[in-house]
């Protein structure tokens, strides 16, 4: 995972929500298609996006594609952050 892909995919706010939709469960690319007014081609592009930040995993099932949020990622970007704020494990814990 390279910072670069994580945060061209958290620049668009369509893979945002993307993103904030997953936090809730996993879903298929039609679920997820049904949310946005746009082709599948195009929802297919910003899960492709995801993919390659590793923000998103899939898992198949029969005919079915499952997207699932990865937290590890989110958590390694946050801790980057975090270290550059200059915040360390003490005072996050006051």
């Amino acid at each position: 995972m390279g910072f670069a892909e994580t945060f061209k995919a958290l620049s668009d706010p369509v893979r945002r929500e993307i993103l904030t939709m997953l936090k809730e469960g996993r879903m298929s690319a039609g679920d997820i298609g049904s949310h946005f007014d746009m082709t599948g081609a195009t929802i297919s592009y910003h899960l492709s996006i995801l993919k390659k930040a590793d923000l998103v995993f899939e898992t198949k099932e029969k005919n079915y594609i499952f997207y699932e949020l990865n937290t590890s990622v989110i958590e390694e970007v946050m801790l980057w952050l975090s270290e550059l704020k200059g915040v360390n494990e003490n005072e996050e814990s006051k």
